[in-house]
């Protein structure tokens, strides 16, 4: 049973990374039989993979024809967007509130990996984008880490790879904003102050620079396409 638990956990993940980074395409269908060649995976894993992520809503159940990535559009991304500022403002303030020296240690820690990464420098290759955004994810989980209520980090985890697949299809790369590392750690820093109202509204700031970024970018994909 372990076992078949620990294949689903990693294809989960692998077929969620295919999707955010745009491997698996929006709207491309998931037959079980093509996705067992490429992941070298077991039909029953796969299948119970696919139903983790359908309940996440990166992939879609078709009736009776089994499964396919989820569409993208503009009112999705709103939507996505405004929930995710909602359930943040309020995780960022109940860690402030509960969190403790751990909580503290987390985010001194994620800021400083951040801190490896000059702003505005190319990457070298695939993999050193791929480690800044484990890193900058990190950064994120660790601000809202002290909040005690799990179902909530659940669904802010959702939510913060919705953002990164609608950032990824936009081609907006890590660098697109120069000041974005000076951000995390104005960011942190209220936090850490245990400034409830600064650091709430530095994160909202943050997201909706980015969030106002994407959307001009999402609407020149969709012309050129």
């Amino acid at each position: 049973m372990r076992n078949t638990t620990t294949q689903t956990t990693a294809l989960h993940d692998r077929l969620r990374d295919d999707i955010v980074y745009g491997r698996l395409e929006p709207g491309q269908k998931l037959k079980v039989e093509s996705l067992q060649e490429r992941y070298g995976a077991g039909a029953t894993p796969l299948r119970e993979a696919l139903s983790l992520l359908v309940s996440t809503g990166m992939v879609e159940r078709l009736e009776q024809r089994g499964f396919r990535v989820a569409e993208i559009s503009m009112e999705d991304f709103e939507e996505t967007f405004w929930t995710r500022c909602f359930l943040e403002e309020r995780a960022l303030h109940e860690s402030i509130v509960q969190g403790g020296p751990d909580w503290e240690g987390r985010i001194v820690l994620a800021l400083h990996h951040l801190r490896r990464f000059p702003p505005g420098a190319s990457f070298a290759d695939d993999t050193e984008e791929e480690n800044w955004e484990k890193i900058h994810a990190e950064f994120h989980r660790a601000l809202i880490s002290g909040c005690p209520s799990r179902v909530l980090l659940r669904f802010c985890a959702q939510l913060y790879d919705a953002n990164r697949r609608y950032r990824h299809i936009a081609r907006l790369t890590p660098r697109s904003r120069g000041n974005a590392l000076s951000e995390h750690e104005q960011i942190g820093a209220a936090a850490l102050a245990r400034d409830v109202e600064t650091a709430t509204r530095l994160l909202i700031q943050h997201y909706t620079r980015t969030g106002d970024l994407l959307r001009s970018q999402i609407s020149r994909c969709k012309k050129s396409a």
